[in-house]
């Protein structure tokens, strides 16, 4: 028996197992392990309210003329919308961990100054401080490189940044109500 053929659930020595083996229905091989489709209401709604929320933030940042879109929020919507139920999207990983990239960002700012090199151990910080927390939120990693190549002024950027997680994790509590049979977000506040 190959390493391989361990390694795949649906053959064994002997061959194929049958279209109802011991993990369920079979695959296709080219299928791999990746999920589901989504339905295409649910990936509608999805991309819909991520969307609007995004929108939502350049809305406000056209109001009080200040950039309040960053990439990592971005990347904060797609978690809140389209995986709803992982530890990544939960409001305290949201909320708390783009607090801790922050932090984290202008501690190494302002010891190491803003090249790509303190960049890196910006965002290598925060994920160190948010496994520590238990908040896991890979695109706070991205808010600590903003952070750090880009200087943004710390009284104006944090409570933006802020109100702008706060409004993702309250718009994806919106969205999960409005839809039925959606996922419930979040799968627990703190």
């Amino acid at each position: 028996m190959s390493t391989d053929a361990a390694l795949r659930p649906e053959t064994d020595v002997k061959g194929p197992i049958d279209a109802t083996g011991p993990t369920g229905p079979r695959r296709p091989r080219f299928a791999g392990r990746a999920p589901a489709m989504p339905r295409p209401a649910a990936a509608f709604h999805s991309v819909t309210a991520a969307t609007a929320a995004l929108l939502g933030l350049v809305a406000i940042g056209a109001v009080i003329h200040e950039p309040v879109l960053i990439p990592p929020l971005a990347a904060s919507a797609a978690l809140v919308h389209c995986a709803p139920t992982l530890p990544l999207a939960q409001p305290r990983s949201v909320v708390i961990g783009h607090l801790l990239g922050a932090a984290a960002g202008y501690a190494v700012a302002a010891a190491a100054g803003g090249s790509a090199w303190a960049a890196a151990v910006a965002a290598g910080v925060t994920l160190a401080l948010t496994t520590l927390a238990r908040t896991p939120h890979s695109p706070a990693c991205a808010t600590s490189v903003v952070i750090v190549l880009q200087s943004p002024a710390p009284d104006r950027f944090v409570p933006l940044l802020f109100g702008a997680t706060v409004l993702l994790v309250l718009t994806a509590f919106t969205a999960s109500r409005i839809r039925r049979g959606a996922p419930r977000y979040p799968a627990y506040w703190w």
